[in-house]
């Protein structure tokens, strides 16, 4: 007994043993069987990490999971991810891990979460799912055909999303939130897969979208003759957003192409159906939402599908006398009438074409009618359309739940036809582009993210003919400017329907214009947030609208600016590529003109400027209070009255507010003065210099048509010396400050020697009268440190030394010119005269150099000279 306790506990323990081993044995040899086939058939890089093989817990049952699975491209889309998917799941009965390949493989269901398929063509028709690797061995007729046969449960996709772009096709297709179940034995040639798929799809091809997030679900049964490759659809109920949709047909898959043949209508008749087209995030739920009349679709598609040819079909949708209301809306919208028809009977894609036989509603007693037609629907779309009628545009909202970020306003009056094709639009062929009619607005307010305040336009009027359109009429407010504009525009089709910029020629009258109405309002970046504060700061910038293309005459009796305020302001601004470009400008300020010429750039977050402004009759006292630029260049004008004539190029960055960085301006000026005096106590440095100087007084400087040359850059203004004069005093003036109010000018004075005090005088005392009057002395004032607290320092205690220094020069001169006179023209003479006149010049000549020098005359010196 007890042996055979010990032999029923071994083969215990051994099964344990085995049962535990088992999942380590297999789980690496399942992993790198897998990925080696996986890596022997495909020619990209195939990984998975954290996958696992569990035997033990579903035991006699397999799972199978790969996680983080990942298929990267090989060349020529090298590094491009083709699959993600973040979990697969496969459960199988154990034993199937060790069948032949030629058996059938069982599997009980699979899964796949969250993946990502993103399917590429380039230019030239390379497609990044085509990674299978060639077979090494070449078919024969004779070979065997498999045996090989799969049988599945049940199958999920969860929550994926595939993406199609075709550069050589210029499609783009996204399928989004994609769940896809199904159930169904794919081991026989003839079966039915249950399945259940919902989505949201968006389309676009040729750089246009036909469709964002359209949700799509799909109940169906398909029947699969898997040995003809033909599908067809048993029973079927689609909901394309919440339009129901029935139908019946096949797809069926050869060789070459695809034959396609299916039928589609709604269910029943009710106008609510047309509503459902509509996707909810264009409007509230229609459960809720009356309606009366009728409206179908019924549709039939059927042909071939190849690199050539696409199905032909004949779709159509239409409603009678129908009608709708939400209930919490005052309005309702009446006299629905749709006949419109999709069809193509050739097969070939260019010859898709839309025909809008009649489309027309009322609200109230507002009613709007339009038909058209589009054809080459895939290629170059060809539209001929015609509007017509009358519709409060306020009575949208009351009607149907839109949202919008304002409120619709206004009365819209259309009688218009237009004929044109995309490419003339895009090209600006304009005899291609035939547009006859007219179309008037009144009491309408825009708002868009480039319009700072609501336009609010009173009235306006287009007229439209096949060469211009012209605006005969545009009153409108904005702010608290108004503006009153007429002219013609050039690409009015090409700027709303191909982004294309609104290009026109304008003239423009304002009685007040704001240019604060215009202002653009942002956020500051969070760099400057976290330097500045943590809450969001507003701040102000001067942005011109990039689609603008515009020539503007401008005419404004008032305009005002910052704090300026602009008089009779006339002259050309041309809007183009974000620039503001100004023209033969010219306003009135400060009791005088101003002339500008030059732009202002908008392209980068800082606006910069590029000006050439012409000043005359400027009243200083005004200008230079109120124009920071002004008083940065001549920071001592603030102590003059009077009038000013300047020329200044001028370039540099715009602050928020639009006046000048300073820091960033550099430039050159001339600037002359008319009429003008001074007034020194206005100015530190002028009354220190006033002080310092016994012999002049300020007030009294004459400064008419002084001219004065200026350039400035990095934050310095560069003043080139000029001369003035006060009486019979010179004086020279030339130096540099900072906009930092740091300066460092000198001022040198010819200053005749009679105004250098009594020791001066006694000087003098020894020349002529006309003499005295002929010699000068200069004296030199540096004015340094802040304008705030200013330092000025004279040379007017070495003056006197020069004085004495500057009459020995002149008399050494004078007796070297005697002398060499004497010498080079004189007349002979006899010894004894020669030797008289020369005794007297040297004793002269000794007299003066004496009293130069302070030297006390001897009163009994004798007169003669040995």
């Amino acid at each position: 007994m007890k042996k055979i306790y010990k032999i029923v506990l071994g083969i215990i323990v051994f099964f344990f043993i085995l049962l535990v081993s088992i999942p380590l044995l297999f789980q690496d040899k399942v992993m790198n069987l897998v990925k080696t086939t996986i890596n022997n058939n495909v020619n990209a890089k195939v990984d998975f990490s954290d996958s696992s093989l569990s035997l033990l817990r579903n035991f006699p049952n397999a799972s199978v999971q790969l996680s983080n699975l990942t298929v990267i491209n090989n060349t020529p889309f090298e590094g491009d991810t083709l699959v993600y998917a973040k979990e697969v799941n496969l459960a199988l009965k154990l034993t199937e891990l060790f069948k032949a390949s030629s058996e059938q493989l069982n599997i009980k269901s699979f899964t796949i979460d969250d993946a990502l398929v993103n399917v590429l063509v380039d230019k030239k028709g390379n497609a990044n799912y085509d990674i299978a690797k060639p077979s090494e061995t070449e078919e024969t007729k004779d070979e065997e055909p498999s045996t090989f046969g799969l049988s599945i449960n049940s199958y999920a996709i969860n929550n994926a999303t595939i993406k199609y772009n075709d550069e050589q096709g210029k499609l783009n297709l996204e399928l989004t939130e994609l769940n896809h179940s199904g159930s169904g034995d794919f081991s026989q040639s003839n079966t039915e897969l249950d399945t259940q798929t919902s989505t949201l799809v968006s389309f676009g091809m040729d750089g246009n979208s036909y469709a964002k997030n359209q949700k799509i679900e799909l109940d169906a049964i398909l029947g699969m003759d898997l040995t003809n490759m033909k599908f067809s659809f048993l029973k079927n109920e689609a909901k394309l957003n919440s339009l129901p949709l029935v139908f019946d047909g096949f797809v069926q898959v050869n060789d070459k192409n695809q034959e396609v043949d299916i039928n589609f209508k709604t269910p029943s008749s009710d106008f609510k159906n047309f509503l459902g087209l509509i996707p909810e995030a264009y409007t509230k739920s229609i459960a809720d939402v009356s309606t009366t009349g009728n409206f179908s679709v019924n549709g039939k598609v059927n042909g071939i599908i190849d690199d050539n040819h696409i199905p032909k079909l004949d779709i159509s949708m239409k409603s009678n006398n129908a009608s709708f209301k939400y209930p919490d809306l005052p309005k309702s919208v009446q006299n629905i009438n749709i006949d419109a028809q999709i069809k193509n009977t050739t097969g070939k894609t260019e010859n898709t074409f839309v025909t809008i036989n009649g489309l027309s509603f009322k609200i109230d007693q507002d009613t709007f009618s339009g038909k058209g037609n589009i054809y080459n629907l895939t290629t170059n779309p060809k539209i001929n359309a015609s509007l017509k009628g009358v519709l409060n545009l306020a009575n949208i909202n009351k009607a149907y739940p839109i949202d919008l970020e304002n409120d619709l306003s206004g009365i819209l009056k259309a009688d218009l036809h237009t004929e044109f094709d995309m490419k003339a639009i895009e090209n600006n062929t304009l005899s291609r582009i035939k547009n006859n009619g007219k179309m008037e607005v009144s009491d309408f307010i825009f708002s868009s993210k480039d319009v700072v305040n609501p336009l609010h336009i009173k009235n306006t009027a287009v007229n439209f003919t096949p060469g211009t359109i012209t605006l005969s009429k545009f009153d409108a407010t904005s702010g608290k400017s108004d503006l009153n504009a007429t002219g013609t525009i050039k690409n009015l089709l090409g700027f709303l329907l191909s982004d294309k910029k609104l290009q026109g020629n304008f003239k423009l009258n304002s009685n007040t214009f704001y240019v604060s109405d215009f202002m653009q309002e942002n956020l500051e970046t969070s760099e400057k947030k976290e330097e500045t504060s943590k809450e969001n700061t507003p701040s102000e910038s001067l942005k011109i609208p990039a689609f603008l293309d515009c020539s503007v005459k401008a005419n404004a009796k008032t305009v005002h600016y910052d704090n300026l305020t602009l008089q009779n302001v006339t002259g050309t601004l041309l809007l183009k590529d974000e620039k503001a470009i100004l023209q033969n400008m010219n306003a009135g300020i400060f009791n005088g003109q101003i002339a500008l010429n030059g732009e202002v750039n908008t392209q980068k977050e800082k606006p910069t400027f590029d000006m050439k402004l012409g000043i005359k009759s400027f009243d200083i006292a005004q200008s230079f209070t109120s124009l920071d630029l002004l008083q940065s260049l001549s920071p001592i004008a603030g102590a003059m009255s009077g009038k000013l004539n300047s020329d200044i190029d001028l370039s540099g960055s715009l602050n928020d507010d639009f006046t000048p960085n300073l820091a960033s301006v550099s430039g050159k000026a001339l600037a002359e003065l008319l009429t003008t005096s001074i007034n020194p106590e206005k100015t530190k440095a002028l009354s220190l210099l006033n002080d310092k100087l016994s012999f002049i007084d300020l007030t009294k400087l004459d400064l008419s048509d002084i001219k004065t040359y200026l350039s400035f850059k990095d934050g310095q203004v560069v003043v080139k010396p000029f001369d003035l004069k006060y009486n019979d005093i010179g004086i020279t003036v030339g130096g540099s400050h900072g906009f930092d109010k740091t300066m460092n000018y000198n001022v040198t004075l010819n200053v005749p020697a009679k105004y250098l005090g009594n020791e001066a005088e006694g000087l003098l005392s020894k020349l002529s009268a006309k003499e005295q009057q002929n010699i000068t002395v200069p004296v030199t004032a540096n004015i340094t440190g802040n304008m705030m607290s200013p330092s000025v320092k004279t040379d007017m205690s070495s003056s006197v030394s020069k004085l004495s220094q500057k009459l020995i020069d002149q008399q050494k001169d004078k007796l070297v010119n005697d002398a060499l006179g004497s010498l080079l023209g004189g007349k002979k003479k006899d010894s004894t005269s020669t030797t008289t006149k020369k005794d007297e010049t040297v004793k002269k000549v000794t007299d003066v150099l004496g009293g130069l020098f302070g030297k006390k005359k001897k009163t009994q010196q004798k007169d003669t000279v040995k």
